[in-house]
């Protein structure tokens, strides 16, 4: 079976990026990431990003955008994408308000959902819904996350599982694995450290069971892994680092 390609959240080096940006992500890439998720776009023209990963052999494998984005200005969030050969969206959170709605929301959120992904795919587009842990509330036999991913299940809307906020919410990223095998195109792979606060740490580093964690994934049809540290206790570049060299120490990569 072929590795699954380890990618990079850009989120992690938000702070690098605002620096230099294109620098960033060329020690990235040089670091041996073979793609990388945006956070947000337009820091670069759409033709300059491209020369940029094309130069590095890298790809984009996915962007987040936001639902005020897809009500308002679909189009040229597709044309931008389109033109960094991006083609997979993804809705990385929700407003207090709307989670204030609860099942209600959450299904109608779906719904859009489904009804943008069938919107999107003549081009060639794929929309998945990043969760965090405010998901993880009862509602009938699941959660609201699970309400939310059925509302948009036969127009294909996927999910982008987090497994630090899976294990954060309570729930057990595998089991959600399997539950959504087929769905899963971009698994974010995050570990928990030690303690109260539920540190972020670097993969391999914390409580997650990643053995569990990877051959689930690699079952379900998971497409690219993708490496996120939403807080880094040095230098966010140094913990990137860090979460690859334990990757390939696995022989994940070479």
């Amino acid at each position: 079976m072929p590795r699954i390609p380890i990618g990079i959240q850009l989120y992690t080096v938000r702070q690098d990026l605002d620096k230099d940006y294109t620098g960033t992500i060329r020690r990235l890439a040089e670091m041996g990431y073979q793609g990388i998720e945006l956070a947000n776009f337009g820091q670069l023209a759409a033709t300059d990003l491209k020369a940029l990963v094309d130069d590095l052999a890298i790809d984009v494998v996915g962007c987040h955008a936001s639902l005020d984005q897809m009500k308002n200005d679909l189009e040229s969030v597709l044309d931008y994408q389109e033109a960094i050969g991006n083609h997979r969206l993804i809705l990385p959170h929700l407003s207090e308000e709307i989670q204030a709605r609860g099942s209600q929301g959450y299904r109608e959120v779906g719904e859009f959902l489904g009804e943008t992904a069938q919107r999107i795919a003549p081009r060639g587009f794929s929309l998945s819904y990043h969760n965090h842990s405010f998901e993880f509330v009862p509602d009938g036999e699941g959660y609201y996350l699970d309400t939310l991913l059925e509302a948009g299940e036969k127009a294909n809307v996927k999910s982008e599982l987090d497994t630090y906020w899976v294990r954060h919410g309570g729930a057990d990223p595998v089991d959600y694995i399997r539950k959504y095998s087929g769905r899963i195109e971009l698994l974010h792979i995050k570990d928990m450290g030690e303690g109260e606060e539920k540190p972020f740490s670097e993969i391999g580093s914390g409580l997650l069971d990643w053995d569990s964690i990877f051959a689930a994934a690699e079952e379900a049809g998971v497409e690219w892994y993708l490496v996120e540290q939403d807080l880094c206790a040095g230098p966010p570049l140094e913990s990137a680092k860090k979460s690859l060299e334990y990757l390939r120490s696995r022989g994940m990569l070479s």
